[in-house]
């Protein structure tokens, strides 16, 4: 996806054309048999009513992770994100989302573990299923992208894109993949459980800082 006159646009506009492209290739690369038990398990979970989402992740991918908690909140989910002062105990019948580019985050795989503990059904977004995070999952949804920690992982988004370092820093192209991975998620839910964007709006909030 070349983008017109590139020659002529700065670097950080062309940048936005080479994260576009790699989240594009990656749709062809995300499991749609991962996808499908994702969305089943959610859809599922919603008449849980009881039940609790609890939402984990460190950094950027924690700010990704409030993203989608909000639009869980917002579909008619009882979620939670990790690190909240009003969080509840996670019991049996619970559900733990868990969010980490490397699967091997400390403090998220130490959370996802505790969550297990309790009996809480676990779904991990990670570049490799055969990590800590995704070995004790449920569910887990592989998403490319270029974790932070080393070069041979470095390697499996450069031969999907070519990307360089300095264009997407650490776990960029993680982090930006799984967030529009997740609005994709949000779309399917609303059909899936006959939701308007009226009744999202209706339980939006209406004092925000």
């Amino acid at each position: 996806m070349e983008p017109p006159s590139s020659i002529n646009l700065p670097l950080s506009l062309k940048t936005m054309y080479d994260i576009a492209e790699f989240i594009l290739r990656s749709v062809e690369l995300i499991s749609p048999d991962q996808t499908e038990k994702m969305v089943d398990t959610l859809a599922r979970f919603y008449e849980n009513k009881g039940g609790k989402v609890l939402v984990m992740g460190a950094g950027r991918s924690g700010l990704v992770g409030r993203a989608f908690a909000m639009r869980l909140l917002h579909l008619g989910y009882n979620a939670y994100v990790l690190g909240e002062t009003i969080v509840p105990a996670i019991r049996e019948n619970d559900l733990a989302i868990a969010i980490s580019g490397s699967g091997r985050t400390k403090l998220i795989v130490t959370a996802a573990e505790a969550a297990k503990d309790a009996k809480a059904t676990l779904v991990a977004l990670t570049s490799y299923y055969d990590s800590p995070l995704g070995r004790i999952a449920d569910v887990v949804v592989e998403i490319p992208g270029r974790t932070k920690y080393s070069q041979n992982e470095d390697y499996f988004a450069r031969q999907i894109l070519g990307i360089t370092e300095p264009l997407a820093p650490l776990g960029t192209l993680f982090e930006d993949t799984t967030q529009v991975f997740l609005d994709g998620i949000v779309a399917e839910l609303m059909m899936r459980l006959k939701k308007t964007e009226e009744d999202l709006r209706r339980v939006h909030a209406n004092i925000e800082l």
